[in-house]
């Protein structure tokens, strides 16, 4: 499990990305690279990192789930994701 920490500074970076995506979009069509640079460096989604949504783990992240390979394993043994379960044959 990811510190507090980490996962409120994920959380910061998420919005402000959002916050200033219209703007950064607006200034690369422009070509206004001196005015992007001033903008603050968590507003771009370059920084995000894909983290888990439950854990915060960093590593072993299933982009289609939105949780890491740890959590998805628990999940699908407990029957909580649909259409999901384990293999044998």
């Amino acid at each position: 499990m990811a510190k507090q920490s980490v996962k409120a500074r994920q959380k910061k970076r998420e919005v402000m990305a959002a916050k200033y995506a219209d703007r950064r979009a607006a200034l690369k069509a422009a070509g206004d690279y001196k005015a992007l640079d001033l903008l603050p460096k968590n507003a771009s989604p370059v920084r995000l990192k894909n983290r888990c949504q439950l854990t915060g783990r960093p590593r072993g992240y299933m982009r289609y789930f939105g949780v890491s390979r740890l959590v998805f394993r628990d999940m699908a043994l407990q029957g909580k994701i649909p259409g999901v379960r384990k293999a044998s044959w």
